[in-house]
């Protein structure tokens, strides 16, 4: 079972379809299945312990709750499963992990550079994406950059464990990039970095 964690304001909110919708869309269309939980809902470590892998959604422009919830999140740096934040998720990632996040606003599609091979992107190059946010990771703090754009950093990860963060909405044009996380998440412990 994958967890998706829905970051927007409040439990059931319109965002929800727009956000987590697709997310659930792409990962049910590769058989798995999935759980969705509003993350002021996510109250027990062992709710996310027990999924085979966690995605945490995306959430509108100026929908920034989850910013000033920091305890709902100390799971995230214990959790035993494979992670992937996506936007706001990979902040909340950034900052579980002791990185800053600052106010940089950003809409509509951008070069992707990669600048590290890793498991979830792959080898790099240029793709293009879609990216809408408020807010950017402004120092990771000890993940790894492994894309960026000219703006910003685009994708993170963990150094030792499958922790992955990706600024842009992969669930926009680019939905290969949840389902590689997937197949790196059915693998578990062969996670590259």
């Amino acid at each position: 079972m994958i967890l998706l964690v829905d970051l927007c304001h409040t439990p059931e909110s319109l965002s929800r379809d727009e956000f987590v919708g697709p997310i659930e869309r792409i990962v049910t269309g590769t058989g798995e299945t999935v759980r969705v939980l509003h993350y002021t809902r996510l109250t027990n470590p062992e709710q996310a312990a027990r999924a085979d892998a966690v995605i945490l959604c995306g959430t509108a422009l100026a929908d920034n709750n989850f910013l000033n919830a920091e305890g709902a999140f100390s799971w995230i740096p214990a959790c035993p499963c494979p992670v992937l934040g996506i936007c706001a998720g990979m902040q909340v990632i950034a900052r579980s992990f002791g990185g800053t996040v600052t106010s940089r606003c950003e809409i509509g599609m951008t070069d992707i550079r990669i600048v590290a091979a890793n498991g979830l992107l792959g080898k790099p190059r240029t793709f293009p994406a879609y990216e809408l946010h408020g807010f950017t990771v402004g120092s990771p703090g000890p993940l790894t950059v492994l894309a960026e754009s000219e703006c910003c950093i685009q994708a993170v990860r963990h150094p030792s464990r499958p922790v992955y963060g990706v600024m842009f909405h992969p669930e926009v044009r680019n939905d290969w990039v949840v389902e590689r996380f997937l197949r790196l998440a059915g693998a578990q412990g062969a996670i590259s970095p």
